[in-house]
């Protein structure tokens, strides 16, 4: 005979007992069944009634079990087959960063080398410097004057 926990707390429900189990009731052609609030009886496995599409009670938890390990499966395989992907894009972009890290540290010291030699050919010339800032401030004022 099939048993059904009770999920509800009320013991007013026709399925469940005092200690919170179901009631099962043997069925006069064999099958198991309970009783129903609205049709009287439901048969569990019968192949008429509300239970035909389900199957039996007991078939159920076996079903999930099915589909449950199944989905564990899937997802394992899906696993062992994206993890080299997984590993190389790691790699990969491990890889980017460290490029990127070393051409950000040239840029910086190519930068701070331009600086370095303007400084020292401003200290060695300042009247060439100072003529060659007026001239580019009026190139570029020049430049915005036409474009209004």
């Amino acid at each position: 005979m099939a048993t059904f926990p009770d999920n509800t707390s009320s013991s007013s429900s026709p399925l469940s007992s005092s200690s919170g189990t179901s009631k099962p009731y043997a069925d006069p052609a064999g099958e198991d069944s309970f009783q129903s609030p609205a049709s009287g009886s439901m048969n569990a496995g019968s192949s008429s009634g509300m239970g035909s599409s389900i199957g039996s009670g007991t078939d159920a938890p076996k079903m999930l079990d099915r589909v449950v390990q199944g989905a564990h499966a899937t997802i394992d395989r899906l696993a062992e087959t994206a993890a080299p992907h997984v590993q190389r894009l790691q790699e990969g972009m491990s890889s980017a960063s460290d490029t990127l890290h070393n051409r950000a540290g040239q840029a910086r010291e190519t930068g701070d080398e331009w600086t370095e030699t303007l400084r020292c050919a401003v200290r060695d010339n300042p009247l060439a410097a100072v003529a060659t800032a007026l001239a580019v401030g009026a190139l570029i004022a020049r430049l915005t004057a036409d474009s209004r």
